[in-house]
């Protein structure tokens, strides 16, 4: 299979990389730049509700290093709890960033697991579908809902790994390949993922791509776990689409037996 051109494509556009970066809980601007960099990443998401890109003019503002003509800035309602609250954010966003239409789509069920409120998610994205958005879900790992999503008309389903922010890693890898065999829009992992091996399972599995923030941010070296995290989503698409060897319950020798001296 010819890799070269293997391009993500949301919404119509294409992109090179396949991870997507956050841009919260950095040391500052800088120290986000430089891991967003090292990520290789094209998306990054943003925090309306934290992250200022324009809301007050008179403090420093996420654009500055990293300008949207440079990145697709990707802005979500983290600390949404209602359908109404998340549509009024990406309204928003949509102002502060001159109309642009792709965004991503979190309503949480509660403060302490940041779990996916489900019913309040698919009311959101009836309303924003409708309004022209093109939305991108953060969901639980379940493929009736993640069906449910795509029938409404979402662009892509972002099912978490595990917990936001836990490091756990994908705790039911069988739920995910369920909702990546019935896709018809791209599926990335979103939440969960704590070091490169994480993205790498994500990618073997077949993912489109991967979502993270805390892995990278909350590292000892913020700036090197991007660039580890960049290799590993490569390379885990490349395993993928390279299809791996059948396991096996017996051994079997590397090494041609025909032809072997006496």
């Amino acid at each position: 299979m010819n890799t070269h051109n293997d391009t993500l494509v949301i919404a119509g556009r294409q992109y090179q990389s396949r991870l997507l970066v956050g841009s919260g809980k950095y040391r500052d601007l800088q120290q986000t730049r430089d891991a967003t960099l090292a990520a290789g990443a094209e998306i990054v998401t943003v925090a309306i509700r934290r992250v200022n890109i324009g809301q007050d003019p008179h403090a420093p503002s996420l654009l500055d290093v990293l300008p949207p003509d440079e990145f697709t800035i990707l802005p979500n309602t983290a600390g949404c709890y209602t359908a109404k609250d998340a549509v009024y954010t990406l309204q928003m966003a949509r102002e502060l960033l001159g109309g642009r239409k792709l965004v991503k789509l979190e309503v949480l069920g509660d403060e302490t697991t940041l779990f996916p409120h489900m019913p309040e998610t698919l009311k959101a994205l009836e309303v924003l579908v409708r309004d022209g958005f093109d939305v991108m879900v953060y969901c639980s790992d379940d493929p009736v809902q993640a069906r449910i999503l795509q029938q409404i008309g979402c662009v892509a389903v972002m099912p978490l790994a595990s917990l936001i922010g836990s490091g756990m890693g994908i705790l039911n890898p069988w739920n995910l390949k369920l909702i990546i065999d019935e896709a018809t829009v791209p599926v990335l992992v979103d939440a969960g993922v704590g070091t490169a091996s994480d993205a790498a399972i994500a990618m073997e599995l077949g993912c489109d791509g991967v979502l993270m923030n805390t892995a990278i941010a909350a590292a000892g070296d913020p700036v090197r776990m991007a660039r580890a995290m960049r290799h590993a989503v490569i390379a885990g698409r490349e395993a993928h689409l390279a299809g791996r060897m059948p396991r096996r319950f017996a051994a079997s020798p590397s090494s041609p037996r025909e032809g072997v001296a006496a």
